[in-house]
């Protein structure tokens, strides 16, 4: 199995939030039979194109290409995460058209279940038991959205 690199890190936001630099988080599941003792997820989904809050906590940007008329800088982001959005096919398939939205949803359920994604879903849901993660998206259409999955997948796992 091939080892799937981190999201590329946003250029200039290292050095405007260098004062929140973490440590490294684990990249493997750590298994615990008590569930009542794990801090719950704290995740919130919004727009790339809504301004940052300082509750955001940790901003990870989930889609495969760059939104347009936004500056890195503007984005605010702590990561770029292109893996984990659906793939460049499916993407092209679903076309952001809600009748489709059911099957989209579990095609893109089953190349998240890809095993060389599960280190980043790990490494997101360490995120949001740390603190707060917002995960962005330019979708206009949240409810149909790609991240709304991603969201229930974390959550459920």
């Amino acid at each position: 199995m091939t080892r799937r690199p981190s999201p590329e890190p946003v250029p200039g936001r290292a050095a405007t939030r260098s004062h929140h630099r973490r440590a490294p988080l684990p990249t493997h599941r750590t298994e615990n039979t008590d569930m009542t003792t794990r801090r719950p997820l704290d995740i919130q989904v919004k727009r790339i194109y809504d301004p940052a809050a300082p509750d955001d906590g940790s901003r990870v940007l989930i889609d495969r290409l760059w939104p347009r008329g936004v500056s890195k800088d503007r984005a605010g982001l702590d990561a770029w995460d292109k893996e984990l959005a659906p793939s460049n096919e499916l993407r092209r398939w679903y076309g952001h058209d809600p009748d489709q939205y059911d099957e989209f949803a579990e095609r893109y359920r089953q190349e998240l279940a890809d095993p060389e994604r599960a280190a980043e879903l790990d490494r997101l849901r360490a995120l949001a038991r740390a603190g707060r993660l917002t995960l962005l998206t330019a979708t206009k259409d949240l409810p149909h959205g790609h991240v709304r999955v991603l969201t229930d997948v974390l959550t459920s796992g």
